[in-house]
């Protein structure tokens, strides 16, 4: 027989204190309060049975004739649970039908065949072929059994008698009981009735209300029952580490946006209780609350996700690759970070990258990236285990990891060693690659200065633009900036490139975007600290603000000059000459953690370079050090002139 069952402590203990053994065709199945079938148990005895197999019942008249065909079945043999004492689980497993003098040999694969497995509260499929024995499960919750065990759960505690119900409950959903049979109902009508009285531990509440949201599903009459004595609980208790896991699980598995107000005031106040033990978790549970706030969508609660990344840093050599991924995912998704998390990585993560997982690589890679926060030590082991290991990686993986350093404008030391990897891999794996992640791969070659020729020629192929296209859908806009970069990349860094272009159809017009892919927008405040000290030292407003470059991108500020290097109004740009572009650099432009330019941003100036701007940068760093209006005008003219001076200085030589 496949299926396997085990029966709750509670539940054993009030069928041990029943008066009468009930005969073998009314013993019972239940699951475990984890919900996962084990083998079956007789419950109510006063000796071991000495049946030795089991045939389907039917009703509650004891037929000799089946007794005695059940008689002749082989023993059923006793399988001791991993993890469990004796004398807390009794499991026995029901052997297939063989003839008694085969029953005696033990096959030698049989001992190693693991016993069925069946998922949590998942429904019972009766087993198939000629040797399984089949059990009529509704047939075993018939009769007196269940009425009796109801009348002997009323006797224990309240949390006793909810674990018990609870296991009587899973046992219905793991046979594919209806929520509306009689015998679901019953035991559903005790469960309201307990729930009323308000003194069941969390524990005992969390498997109930695992079990009713599975069996009724999320709105149902018992989960909001039993939702609303979690509430009483978590407002009146102290819970433990374990207990505000459970609870985190429990709400998210019942988590429903469209009755959301319901759960606002219980999980507000399970933050406030796990902010208070927040220094008592540990590195698993960790990662499981932050993995669960993001399925229930607690984006707001920020005091909560920086204790909870302020302990992560604390434990992070604890956490498994798994966790590690788990964590840093669900920071990115609720939008925060911690300088110590980051500094933890920076400790921990150099030293366990050469036996890392691949895919948590790509995890830390993508996490520096949201976060800006350019690692020498991490990027440095990632760079190193690519040159040594980038042939195992997927090219998921690898694109993660390139793409970062590139946007983030970090060349490794060993950046000739991992390009010629980097090569390597395209040549031979170049189909493999999706279209879109091929196309970032190139683009971030160019932010480090590395112009990937070989694979621009096959990008701009009808072919591969082709390859884009999704069904019929327009291109991706993004990627045809990548592809519009790169071909501007191509025409003013590599002169001598003389392949196949981008289709002019298809170039981006403005590198100017909301999500601000190729360029950051002008900081407004810094603009307006910058205006009135440049309008002093101009002598008048002669320069303008966000002009479009023929390239596509955008100059923050623009000064025109004449063939003699004279600063022109605005009214006689036309006879410009020369074009300084001003570079208001505000804080989003740079890494999070040094003063390095992101990769677009150098990108952008070695552009406006080439096509003819003297470019000036104005970073912020430097510029809100200066607190006086005179202290200002003489920075600006200390950046801007020399610039001038050079242009008068190359006409009269």
């Amino acid at each position: 027989m496949k299926s396997i069952a085990c029966i709750s402590s509670s539940v054993r203990a009030a069928c041990q204190h029943t008066s009468a053994c009930l005969p073998l065709n009314r013993a019972f199945i239940v699951c475990s309060p984890v919900g996962r079938c084990s083998n079956v148990d007789f419950a109510c005895r006063r000796q071991e049975p000495c049946v030795t197999g089991v045939r389907n019942f039917h009703g509650t008249h004891v037929n000799t004739a089946v007794v005695q065909q059940v008689s002749a079945e082989p023993l059923l043999s006793h399988v001791p649970m991993p993890g469990k004492r004796e004398d807390d689980l009794t499991v026995y497993q029901l052997a297939r039908r063989v003839p008694p003098t085969a029953a005696l040999i033990p096959a030698p694969s049989a001992a190693l065949r693991p016993a069925p497995h069946l998922s949590q509260y998942s429904p019972y499929t009766k087993p198939q072929g000629e040797a399984a024995a089949l059990v009529n499960m509704q047939s075993l919750f018939e009769g007196e059994v269940i009425p009796e065990l109801c009348s002997r759960l009323a006797d224990l505690p309240s949390s006793d008698r909810a674990e018990g119900l609870a296991t009587l409950l899973g046992a219905c959903v793991e046979f594919g009981l209806d929520a509306h049979s009689p015998l679901v109902r019953r035991l559903t009508d005790e469960c309201l009735q307990l729930l009323s009285k308000r003194d069941i531990e969390v524990r005992q509440l969390c498997h109930l209300g695992e079990v009713a949201r599975t069996l009724e599903g999320g709105r149902s009459g018992l989960v909001t029952e039993v939702l609303d004595a979690v509430g009483v609980v978590v407002e009146d208790d102290v819970i433990s580490p374990s207990e505000a896991v459970r609870l985190y699980s429990l709400l998210a598995l019942c988590h429903d946006p469209a009755s959301q107000q319901q759960q606002t005031r219980t999980l507000y106040t399970l933050h406030r209780h796990t902010k208070r033990l927040v220094h008592q978790l540990t590195a698993g549970q960790v990662s499981e609350i932050l993995r669960l706030l993001v399925k229930l969508q607690q984006r707001r609660s920020i005091s909560l996700v920086m204790r909870l990344s302020h302990r992560a840093s604390r434990v992070f050599k604890a956490f498994t690759d798994k966790e590690v991924m788990e964590v840093l995912s669900a920071l990115v998704i609720l939008g925060q970070h911690d300088e110590e998390l980051l500094a933890a990585m920076e400790k921990h993560l150099p030293g366990r990258l050469e036996q890392a997982d691949p895919e948590m690589i790509g995890a830390v890679m993508e996490y520096c990236l949201q976060t800006r926060y350019r690692s020498e030590p991490i990027f440095e082991a990632v760079a190193e285990n690519f040159v040594s290991r980038g042939e195992t990686h997927t090219t998921l993986q690898i694109a993660k990891q390139i793409v970062a350093m590139g946007r983030l404008n970090y060349l490794p030391q060993c950046s000739n060693q991992m390009f010629k990897k980097l090569e390597s891999i395209l040549s031979t794996r170049f189909s493999q690659f999706q279209p879109r992640s091929l196309i970032e791969v190139l683009h971030a070659c160019i932010h480090l200065e590395r112009f990937p020729l070989n694979y621009t020629s096959k990008v701009f192929s009808p072919y591969f633009l082709q390859r884009l296209q999704v069904q019929g859908e327009p291109l991706d806009k993004n990627a045809l900036g990548y592809l519009t970069q790169l071909n501007l990349s191509a025409s003013l860094e590599c002169s001598y490139y003389r392949g196949p272009k981008l289709p002019f159809v298809l170039h981006v017009k403005k590198f100017s975007s909301l999500d601000q892919a190729f360029e950051t927008p002008m900081e407004s405040l810094l603009y307006k600290r910058v205006k009135g000290p440049l309008t002093e030292l101009l002598g008048g407003h002669f320069y303008s603000t966000k002009i479009f470059t023929q390239g596509g991108y955008t100059i923050d500020v623009e000064i025109c000059l004449d063939e003699r290097g004279y600063v022109l109004p605005q009214s006689q740009w036309d006879h410009t000459y020369r074009r300084i572009a001003l570079c208001l650099d505000g804080q989003n432009r740079f890494c999070s953690n040094t003063q390095h330019l992101l990769g677009k941003e150098a990108t952008k100036r070695r552009h406006l370079r080439r096509m003819g701007y003297e470019v000036v940068q104005i970073p912020y760093f430097e510029f809100e050090k200066l607190g006086t209006l005179e202290s200002r005008v003489q920075y600006l003219h200390n950046k801007i002139f020399p610039t001038i001076f050079k242009f008068k200085h190359g006409l009269t030589s």
